[in-house]
């Protein structure tokens, strides 16, 4: 049996980075780490899932892609299903107010390289079979990758991003503040920061100091689910001031109320990879959403955080946390009634827009009455198409900002 393990590190840097000489210990702790696992654990079920991942990648872990024309950037795997709606009942992310920063890569042709993105090394877009949109291929040994952002982080502020693994996993995510080599300067850039480790299953919080000659202090740890090769892996961080949150699909494995400095300036982000691995649907969106006020005091709430599969009115799992949170504030103030009115984006037709917006609003309205109970008749529906944006629609941005679903009190 080939054993794989798969091996993950994600480091937020909340401040500024570390030397080498921090690096050599972190990274000498986790390959301990990781030979301790890969002989504790060969499990029959993930043997299954490596034999069916194995089929699309050869055995140095490059993707292997059709020979015919219209296949060509295409990795094909055996399987690859999304979680369901229901497998998030648990889930209580709920992504900031508007989208500073979104790539899916809808508009990349495939085998270039994004351009809204840095990179050390080399990369390009690729299509995936049995799997909607393009992804971004990252190349191994310490590569970066950096989507160029240029802001400060606020204080409130989330990040979603799905990846998929062809087996072993081991890469990082810095947030940083000013650095001139922020790109390609070796390990941390900095003075100090915060970290993320992810180890299989298990992540561990910790901040260092003084370039790395103080030692790594643990805050906290969690333990997330087992990640099986071939499968998109949704990873959601949402910061709201010194409280952090992780999720990994639709489980949260940490919620430190104090995990992160009182004050951060970071304005780089940069992703480094030591395996190959694909990533898409990349979004950064800032602000701490009051449903209950806007709802209740202010009589309109609009949500970005209620999102569909492209051109259809089927509801992505990872909106629950949203439409639960409107679900509790109708619960609690059953004499309220409602409308939901959808929008979209300008790309395809003004019609076929309109329709999918109505489509969408009606969806949403089923969610809350099936899933949370709530009485139906308290609810109207209504779609807008793409004729309200509030953002121009000639960047991915825009296009996400006017992707949105409005709540709008009746009494």
């Amino acid at each position: 049996m080939a054993k794989k393990l798969i091996f993950l590190i994600i480091s937020i840097m909340l401040i500024v980075p570390v030397n080498a000489q921090f690096l050599k210990e972190l990274t000498q702790k986790v390959v301990e780490k990781t030979e301790d696992r890969a002989n504790q654990k060969i499990d029959e079920s993930i043997d299954k899932t490596l034999d069916a991942a194995e089929g699309s990648f050869d055995e140095d872990g490059n993707p292997i892609e059709e020979e015919s024309a219209e296949t060509n950037n295409q990795i094909n795997f055996n399987s690859t299903q999304q979680q369901d709606f229901q497998t998030y009942s648990k889930f209580d992310f709920i992504p900031g107010e508007e989208v500073i920063f979104f790539d899916d890569f809808s508009d990349v042709p495939v085998g270039d390289f994004p351009l809204k993105w840095n990179t050390t090394a080399s990369g390009e877009i690729v299509t995936v079979n049995n799997v909607p949109g393009k992804w971004l291929t990252l190349v191994e040994d310490y590569s970066y990758y950096s989507p160029e952002i240029g802001i400060t982080y606020p204080e409130n502020f989330t990040i979603e991003f799905d990846m998929i693994y062809p087996g072993n996993i081991e890469w990082l995510m810095e947030l940083y503040v000013n650095n001139t080599d922020y790109i390609s300067d070796a390990y941390y850039p900095g003075e100090g920061g915060f970290s993320i480790n992810a180890l299989g299953e298990d992540i561990i919080i910790g901040n260092y100091s003084n370039r790395g000659e103080g030692e790594l202090r643990e805050v906290g740890k969690g333990v997330g689910p087992e990640i099986n090769p071939g499968k998109i892996v949704r990873y959601s961080i949402w910061v709201q001031g010194q409280r952090l949150r992780i999720y990994v699909n639709e489980n949260k494995v940490i919620d430190i109320p104090r995990a992160l400095p009182k004050q951060f300036d970071e304005n780089y982000l940069r992703i480094c990879t030591l395996e190959k691995a694909l990533i898409s649907n990349f979004r950064l969106a800032v602000g701490a959403p009051d449903t209950r006020s806007r709802l209740l005091t202010e009589g309109k709430l609009v949500t970005r955080g209620i999102t569909f599969d492209s051109g259809s009115d089927i509801i992505k799992a990872e909106s629950y946390g949203v439409i639960k949170e409107i679900a509790d504030v109708l619960k609690e103030n059953r004499s309220i009634r409602i409308k939901i009115v959808g929008h979209t984006d300008s790309d395809g037709a003004d019609d076929m827009n309109l329709t999918l917006s109505k489509k969408r609003s009606t969806a949403v309205k089923n969610a809350l009455a099936n899933q949370f109970g709530i009485d139906a008749s308290r609810i109207e529906t209504d779609g807008k198409g793409e004729s309200e944006p509030v953002s121009p629609n000639n960047t991915s941005e825009g296009k996400a900002n006017n992707r949105r679903v409005e709540f709008i009190k009746l009494t």
